[in-house]
């Protein structure tokens, strides 16, 4: 679908309006808009999911993988788990008017740090249409209006959640135009809502790694990347071997084809004869592929487990699928190079019974989220206690990590004085 550049702008120009309004509307009545948009995508369901089954039936028509389907497709469970997001997001404080820091200086002036909305936030994402709904929610709550662009395959599904998240808007009597959808098209209405500096506040790009390059060569717009997911699971020569199994399985089984899986397993050496067959054999019978260095290879292989020969392009690969990267270190050390050199600073984890290893490990890893006898799926806005979150940022500058309320909001200086000049 082609979309007029003046439309773009149109639709920029009245969500910049709703940001305004948004501003200084109180909690109470942003948390009773979200829960009446809860209630319309209960309420909403028939549509939504015979919507999303045609994007997954074309999806499928397409070639698509297992993966790229399992992160578009919905169900009723999964469109209950979107509604339940949004109303915990209303259940979560407003970080608008929040004061951060206050000092009173030797004059008599009194300072305040006090959070503000950032104003219109662009969101460019692929594929998973729970997105759209979580997205919202937390734009919303923290004072912004959001626009929504999501991609072709999931079109039908996007503007099917839109419609009734804005019919709860409606009944809250908030501004209408603080949640739109962009409809996905050719890559020249992306280009022109990446120049619309003083329309747009931020810009979040979620998706494969030519997305995310394009949006950030080309915008004129501060972007906080949601870069891809090359994510370590470490298996440390001190580490309960069950447990780094559980710990393996879950980060790269349970669900493939998000960006918190791990797409790579490092084995300390003096534990590789032990814990390449015990996981091994669980990770092929959840029908995982293995790819591994020739250590690896000769130890599975002489335990009769399938395995294929890593090449380069392995190590540093986000597969998003059921495969998963082997590579047995040295030590320590060699693990943290083999992290510095192929990590996205997306996600890492270290199994290990030694605390020394654990501090080391947490304090030089540069991720997101650097986590220690814990699965790397437990970096997440909501498992992290932010309610739903609108990315992971990989970018480091104002949000690294899961970004939730607080990460959409910037902060003034409020100064109190009682006539002091300079």
């Amino acid at each position: 679908m082609t979309v007029a550049k003046e439309d773009v702008r149109t639709l920029a120009e009245t969500a910049r309006a709703a940001s305004r309004a948004l501003a200084t509307i109180p909690s109470r009545q942003k948390d009773a808009a979200m829960l009446r948009m809860a209630l319309h995508l209960r309420a909403a369901a028939p549509f939504i999911l015979a919507a999303n089954a045609e994007d997954v039936a074309a999806a499928r028509k397409a070639g698509k993988n297992a993966a790229f389907i399992d992160r578009l497709l919905l169900d009723a469970q999964r469109l209950e788990s979107m509604a339940r997001a949004v109303e915990a997001v209303a259940d979560l404080k407003d970080p608008v008017g929040e004061v951060t820091e206050q000092w009173t200086r030797p004059n008599g002036l009194q300072i305040r740090k006090v959070r503000l909305p950032l104003g219109v936030v662009l969101m460019i994402y692929e594929s998973r249409p729970n997105v759209t709904s979580d997205a919202a929610a937390l734009c919303l709550k923290s004072g912004n209006a959001v626009l929504l662009r999501g991609g072709s395959e999931s079109a039908r599904s996007n503007q099917a959640i839109a419609k009734a998240l804005r019919q709860g808007l409606v009944e809250a009597r908030l501004p209408e135009n603080a949640i739109q959808v962009v409809p996905a098209g050719e890559r020249e209405s992306l280009l022109e809502l990446l120049k619309l500096e003083g329309l747009i506040d931020l810009c979040i790009p979620r998706g494969g790694e030519g997305l995310i390059r394009f949006v950030a060569e080309n915008a004129r717009i501060p972007v906080v990347k949601h870069y891809k997911g090359v994510c370590h699971v470490y298996v440390h020569e001190a580490a309960d071997l069950d447990m780094a199994t559980r710990i393996t399985v879950n980060a790269k089984a349970s669900r493939p084809g998000v960006c918190n899986a791990a797409e790579c397993l490092l084995v300390d050496r003096s534990v590789a004869e032990r814990f390449l067959p015990k996981v091994g054999r669980v990770l092929v019978d959840k029908k995982v592929e293995l790819r591994g260095c020739p250590t690896t290879v000769a130890v599975l292989s002489r335990a009769g487990i399938p395995v294929k020969p890593a090449t380069e392009d392995d190590y540093g690969q986000e597969f998003l699928d059921l495969i998963l990267a082997v590579r047995v270190v040295k030590d320590l050390d060699g693990a943290l190079a083999h992290i510095a050199r192929y990590g996205s600073e997306h996600t890492e984890a270290i199994v290990t019974g030694d605390a020394e290893v654990a501090s080391r490990f947490t304090r030089e890893v540069t991720a997101s989220g650097v986590l220690w006898n814990a699965s790397t799926r437990f970096n997440d806005g909501g498992e992290l206690g932010l309610g739903a979150e609108i990315g992971i940022s990989t970018s480091r500058l104002h949000a690294f990590g899961p970004m939730g309320l607080r990460e959409l909001t910037s902060q003034k200086y409020v100064v109190h004085g009682s006539g002091q000049v300079r």
